[in-house]
């Protein structure tokens, strides 16, 4: 049986605090939802504002290619405009609300409206009566301008306990008008699995149209109260990619689709390879947002298949099942096992595979406990696998520095004399950084300026190195975090300093752990630049 995903990211995923897409963000995310074979993307409430409404006009004509440049038909999908139903006392057809609906050039409508006779009398304010012709006549208005109309019913569940008449009669309204579907909205998200499922038990013998289920997670429990109306006869799924939305969010798409495709019988969703990019999309979607990934987000997060206890990795390795309820890789997730003091043998067997060192015994012994060791002084490898991959060439053997620090110098000044900006703010910080570095035998001393004293290390370290090693100059940080290891120590407190690194190929993080802010910076920027190198060096044997 096919279940419809009807995708809400662009209108209610954007309600969440701090989201906030562009109209391109929100051309290339549909583009992407098409691609995967989602069926419905609500692109936004167009009588809200400029940008949702020019997002209708610039979506019929193609949306952007997600590698590479034009533009091109959707494919699957069919986009969906918001509204809410008409205005009490006028015709619909002079409801400015839904003549935005109209003039948006959506294929479908889902138009809102109030199922609650509470919502009705208290936040309306109309008569109950009044509130079923708003419904009626603004569905047929839409269905007689060709639109295909979506009911959302708003507050549905809590409609149903407190009136379960008034909420039939709604229900019938939205069908005498036209709707093709209804759909079942736990609005507040105070739902549980085994209310939802007894309403709507109640409400399928009055329904003759198909119907589904749009749930909000302030109970948590979004995903499995979705999960519990597909069981019901649920036949699309609203919510958002990553669960992103208003107050607590809504249900998340990527854990309704993998549950469906994976544990559940007899359901299918999205299309083609859709269930093993659904990862890719998950941090698609974060990247535009401008969000950070959720670690431990189910099926797509970083630790979604990370093992770290050392129990725990023994068996992975023996049998991958016995602690992974499906193969990471048919979501286009993957394995990691995490390096710490609470590791054993098989953790460390398990990470340096790559080597072929595993038969070494002595070694693993010797990696563990320089693990335990610097883990002790604040160091977290876990979350910065490049300085553990450094670390083990450190005590294999196979580590020759490409380079080696001499002396560096940070230099900032703040002059309070001079004048404030234009917009108030006062001046910046002049911030220099000279670096004496030895490279192949010969000393180089160089100087560079930044934004900070990171930034400038960073630029003068570069400037000394990119004559031997042009490959740097692909390599950029991603992400840079401090945070106070023992912070009763005050301001004399150790911090640790984890950066994050890319280039065209790869993400790597590394670490530094010292009293100095910038002397923590100095090692993981050092870790940083020497993996870059070493993986470049791998590269190049690979390709000969």
């Amino acid at each position: 049986m096919d279940i419809q995903l009807y995708d809400t990211t662009l209108r209610d995923g954007s309600q969440g605090e701090g989201v906030n897409f562009s109209l391109q963000d929100k051309l290339l995310i549909t583009a992407m939802l098409d691609e995967l074979g989602f069926d419905f993307i609500e692109g936004g409430f167009p009588a809200s504002n400029e940008k949702d409404f020019e997002y209708f006009q610039r979506v019929a004509e193609g949306v952007p290619t997600i590698h590479g440049g034009g533009i091109r038909p959707l494919q699957h999908a069919r986009v969906a405009a918001f509204g809410m139903t008409r205005r009490k006392g006028i015709g619909a057809e002079q409801d400015a609300g839904l003549q935005a609906l109209v003039q948006s050039k959506a294929p479908v409508c889902t138009l809102v409206g109030k199922t609650s006779d509470l919502h009705v009398t208290e936040v309306l304010r109309v008569s109950l009566d009044e509130n079923l012709a708003m419904i009626r006549d603004s569905i047929a208005y839409l269905a007689s301008e060709g639109r295909r109309v979506f009911y959302d019913a708003e507050h549905f569940f809590d409609g149903f306990a407190a009136n379960p008449d008034y909420t039939l009669q709604t229900l019938q309204a939205a069908m005498d008008g036209g709707a093709e579907m209804l759909i079942f909205c736990d609005t507040n998200g105070g739902s549980l699995p085994e209310r939802v499922a007894a309403t709507i038990e109640a409400v399928k013998p009055h329904v003759r149209v198909p119907f589904g289920i749009h749930c909000h997670n302030d109970s948590d429990v979004a995903v499995a109260n979705s999960l519990t109306g597909v069981d019901r006869g649920a036949t699309q799924v609203q919510g958002t990619i990553n669960g992103i939305g208003e107050r607590c969010g809504n249900a998340d798409l990527i854990s309704i689709a993998a549950n469906l495709a994976l544990k559940k019988q007899g359901f299918r969703v999205l299309r083609g390879d859709g269930v093993r990019r659904l990862t890719e999309l998950s941090r698609y979607v974060y990247e535009l947002a401008n969000m950070n990934f959720r670690n431990g987000q189910p099926f797509v997060g970083r630790s979604a298949f990370a093992h770290k206890g050392g129990m725990h990795v023994h068996a992975v390795n023996r049998l991958a099942a016995s602690y992974e309820h499906i193969s990471p890789e048919v979501v286009g997730n993957e394995r990691r096992v995490l390096v710490s003091e609470l590791s054993g043998r098989s953790n460390i067997v398990a990470k340096t595979t790559k080597y072929k060192l595993q038969s070494d015994d002595a070694l693993m012994k010797r990696i563990l406990d320089r693990v335990v060791e610097l883990e002790g002084a604040g160091f977290q490898f876990e979350a910065a696998e490049a300085s553990f991959d450094l670390l083990v060439k450190k005590q294999a053997g196979q580590y020759e520095p490409k380079f080696r620090r001499l002396h560096y110098h940070v230099f900032v000044q703040i002059d309070d004399s001079r004048d404030a900006d234009a917009n108030g703010r006062p001046p910046l910080p002049v911030t220099q950084a000279t670096v004496k570095v030895q490279i192949a035998g010969r000393t180089h001393l160089v100087a560079g300026e930044g934004d900070g004293p990171v930034n400038a290390l960073d630029n003068a370290l570069r400037k000394a190195l990119l004559p031997t090693y042009p490959n740097l100059s692909a390599m950029r940080l991603v992400d840079y975090k401090v945070r106070v290891i023992n912070s009763t120590e005050g301001t004399a407190a150790r911090v640790r300093v984890v950066i994050e690194s890319a280039d065209e190929d790869e993400v790597w993080s590394t670490v530094g752990v010292s009293e100095n802010v910038i002397e923590a910076s100095w090692q993981a920027l050092v870790d940083a630049i020497e993996y870059k190198l070493f993986q470049d060096d791998d590269r190049r044997r690979a390709a000969e």
